[in-house]
């Protein structure tokens, strides 16, 4: 039973049958009911219920968001809040300047020593009468000697700055907190990326810091309307996330909504970076087929924010993600552009012959074998010269398997070790398979010109949803012949005109048809002749450089 003499007044007809709010002696805010149980509803526990060995007056504490004037009730609440004691990279520093006692909490990790010691070397000077009246704002304005600095006006936004890795300082008998923006992440340096490499161009790529990536591509943008919009993710991860774009090129209905989805989401977190962020905003559950593409380099990042897109940075994730994209965005690599025009255009025709016949000429060669009246004369000399003790379509799927295995062997090898691994595969393996009459030489020939057309294919995403189609275009044309072939390819075909990244086609600008865009497409024009951006982003300005009168 709760003492009720002090503030009590009845609730609204209807709740718990006419219910009292009260405060007890420590100021708890309590509701009691008619028969005097008190009703814990005040708190912020949603079932009702204290959670084991936490009294109410901890609970209080938990949700308190106000900040104490006392360092003391600071360092409590610190407790309750975040585990102050409990977690032994939280520490909370107590000091005294001009006669005002000062609590520094910081994350060990995060702070960065160099920056904060001259800061602390700063506020030893502080004088008594500097520090007597509006102290927090002395300190704000005159003696905390650093560039980055913000009030946190209530506990939980101390705390999650603290968590981003700033410093808080509490100031006796001052509400509020200063935040110094010193920190300094576990970070490597930034080197070029392995699945982007080119043989002429820049050698640095993303990391695994926010600001790092934000900055390399704010140095080749220097462009005052280039807006670089923070938010953020995940209730336990609370992660950073950056949408890039520029404000007179950028389509607003587009920024508008990306921007919109990633506000609604409501997950625990994002852990895994980009590729849950991706899941969570796209939506396009079982289809392998990326839509967005993926880049590690800062410069391809530039191009793209150039042409209209929008480019989403988040932070732990080397990768940034572009959107929207169409199929031939990922088929499309930085070389091209380091080249001149003719041969920047001749390597795009390599490379779509080579991702052409990753998905084509396994389940080709499997109809003109498994129905030779397909085989042109010219081609007589395709087909088995032997058989081999399993079926041809049972070694295809055999031999697909297999390689996946090697590549994820590989990913797992230590590199002293990967070409031990691949002499094994290739020699023993390919060898003694053939050799025993497991499969024929053409399998594992027409096998390796498939993997390497994948191994040409820029985006690894891409690569692997083509493989998966491959797999089900083997399947269809080895049980039903030629209609296998031809529905599985329509149906595919018909999947990808199907798909939409952020209302764009994802075969565009061949379906629906563009000529302007096609031509971008199948040749690399020179920048000289490119005046005007494509379509695709509806974008507000759509000139790249002004006429030639």
């Amino acid at each position: 039973m709760a003492r009720t003499g002090q503030r009590s007044k009845p609730d609204g007809a209807g709740s718990e049958g006419g219910s009292m709010k009260a405060e007890n002696e420590r100021g708890e805010k309590l509701e009691i009911d008619r028969e005097g149980n008190i009703i814990q509803r005040e708190l912020e526990n949603p079932s009702g219920v204290l959670p084991p060995d936490m009294t109410a007056e901890e609970m209080r504490m938990k949700n308190e968001d106000d900040i104490p004037g006392s360092i003391d009730e600071v360092k409590r609440l610190l407790e309750e809040r975040c585990g102050l004691s409990a977690s032994f990279d939280l520490v909370l520093r107590e000091m005294v300047f001009g006669g005002r006692r000062v609590g520094i909490f910081y994350a060990n990790g995060f702070a960065k020593d160099t920056v904060l010691t001259e800061v602390l070397k700063r506020l030893t000077y502080a004088m008594e009468e500097e520090m007597h009246d509006h102290a927090l704002q002395t300190l704000f304005d005159e003696l905390i000697p650093h560039i980055q600095v913000s009030k946190a006006d209530n506990m939980s936004n101390a705390v999650e700055l603290v968590f981003k890795g700033g410093t808080a300082l509490f100031i006796e008998h001052e509400p509020a907190a200063i935040i110094i923006d010193a920190k300094n992440f576990p970070a490597r340096t930034t080197e070029e990326p392995d699945l982007e490499r080119v043989v002429r161009g820049a050698r640095d790529g993303f990391v695994e810091t926010l600001l790092t990536n934000v900055t390399l591509v704010r140095r080749r943008v220097r462009d005052p309307r280039l807006k670089l919009k923070i938010m953020n993710v995940g209730k336990r991860t609370n992660t950073d996330v950056c949408i890039g774009y520029l404000s007179d090129i950028a389509n607003p209905r587009l920024i508008e909504e990306v921007r919109n989805k990633i506000k609604e989401l409501e997950l625990d977190g994002i852990p895994l970076a980009e590729k849950q962020l991706e899941e969570a905003i796209m939506r396009k559950g079982w289809n392998p087929y990326p839509l967005v593409r993926y880049t590690e380099r800062p410069d391809v990042a530039a191009a793209h924010l150039l042409e209209g897109h929008v480019v989403i940075f988040v932070d732990t994730s080397p990768s940034a993600m572009i959107l929207p994209t169409t199929f031939f965005h990922h088929v499309q690599h930085a070389e091209e552009y380091r080249q001149t025009p003719f041969v920047g255009t001749y390597l795009r025709w390599v490379r779509f012959v080579g991702v052409i016949g990753s998905l084509f000429v396994l389940p080709l060669w499997l109809l003109m074998v498994k129905d030779p009246h397909f085989k042109p004369e010219v081609l007589s000399f395709i087909g088995p010269s032997q058989s081999a003790h399993l079926p041809i379509m049972v070694q295809f799927l055999f031999a697909e398997l297999g390689i996946d295995l090697m590549r994820m062997a590989a990913v797992h090898t230590p590199s002293p070790l990967a070409t031990a691994m691949g002499l094994v595969a290739a020699v023993l393996v390919g060898e003694i398979a053939v050799k025993t009459g497991l499969f024929v030489n053409e399998v594992i020939l027409y096998l390796a010109v498939a993997a390497i057309g994948s191994f040409a294919t820029p985006s690894y995403e891409l690569a692997m949803a083509n493989r998966l189609s491959r797999l089900v275009f083997i399947l269809a044309t080895g049980l039903f012949g030629a209609p296998g072939f031809v529905i599985s390819a329509t149906l595919w075909v018909i999947l990808l005109a199907l798909q939409r990244s952020y209302d764009s086609p994802y075969l565009w600008p061949f379906l629906p048809f563009n000529w302007k865009g096609a031509l971008a497409i199948l040749i690399r024009i020179p920048v000289t002749s490119s005046n005007t951006r494509l379509s695709l982003t509806k974008p507000i300005d759509r000139s790249r450089q002004p006429q030639r009168q």
